[in-house]
């Protein structure tokens, strides 16, 4: 319930329990013998507005109060604002926000056992705050080391690069990488009453001693998909060169003089450098 009503109550039993001790020092002092029920009067109101200030809490928004009632838990406080709850309880504040952190670099293997170095961004907040606080000992470390030990599985579970057909590769799927990731996690902190928001791979490399061999192979590979793109498109340049002089009619070829064609147009066109025309004023035949 709301702690305003409680909080006058309390400070009018403080007024009152002062009030009565100072009323029995002018009593003793006038020779009444009526010190003493108001010495007990003034010590019990004095009593009375303690225990009721121990059920006085403040709760800021995106936070919460665990509370505990001689080691029994009560509930947990998301109302915000100054409340009373039940006294003699004591309250542990759990947020409630959502939360972010960054994994430490880990140097891991790939499934192809490359080593790699990879880190992750996990976005969390607390959904339990039973169990965030009375199943592990420590909710923050441990979202912190369940993410790196399923970011360690996930990276050893998939390929850097180069992945089979069917198969997802960490460079090549990040998307994909991170959503399994991001399960993996929320699996292995739901016993502390933890979610997991989002993941995303914030670093993917190779490790040092192999990034310049590694480079070298995707430079390679990149060379061997250009040229092959080439390849193709010179064939149907070649081809449709030879049906336009055909259907055109423009000149009649034998077969030797169609391949002499199509050597010399796939040498020009797949050529890394500029050709240079040779006019031919004889025949092929001498």
């Amino acid at each position: 319930m709301s702690g305003a009503l409680a909080l006058l109550i309390a400070l009018a039993l403080l007024a009152f329990g002062v009030w009565t001790i100072i009323d029995a020092a002018i009593a003793d002092d006038a020779g009444r013998d009526v010190s003493g029920w108001l010495v007990t009067l003034g010590i019990l109101a004095f009593l009375l507005s303690m225990l009721v200030t121990s059920s006085l809490t403040i709760v800021s928004p995106g936070d919460t109060k665990v509370t505990q009632f001689f080691g029994r838990y009560l509930g947990t406080i998301r109302k915000q604002g100054l409340l009373m709850t039940v006294p003699l309880t004591t309250k542990k504040k759990v947020s409630v926000k959502v939360r972010n952190f960054e994994t430490n670099e880990l140097k891991v293997n790939d499934a192809d056992g490359n080593p790699i170095n990879i880190a992750a961004i996990v976005v969390w907040q607390v959904a339990d705050t039973a169990k965030s606080v009375f199943a592990v000992e420590e909710y923050e470390n441990f979202v912190t080391v369940q993410a790196e030990s399923a970011l360690r599985h996930v990276a050893t579970s998939h390929p850097y690069d180069f992945a089979d057909p069917g198969e997802e590769s960490l460079r090549g799927s990040t998307d994909l990488v991170s959503r399994e990731l991001a399960d993996e996690v929320a699996a292995r902190i739901t016993i502390a009453g933890l979610e997991v928001v989002e993941t995303r791979i914030s670093s993917l490399a190779y490790a040092p001693e192999i990034a310049q061999a590694m480079l070298q192979r995707q430079q390679a590979s990149a060379v061997l998909s250009a040229r092959s793109k080439i390849v193709e498109g010179a064939v149907g340049m070649v081809e449709q060169a030879l049906e336009r002089l055909e259907r055109d009619d423009i000149v009649s070829l034998d077969d030797e003089r169609k391949a002499a064609m199509v050597s010399n147009l796939l040498v020009v066109l797949c050529s890394d450098s500029r050709s240079t025309p040779v006019i031919n004023t004889g025949t092929l035949y001498g």
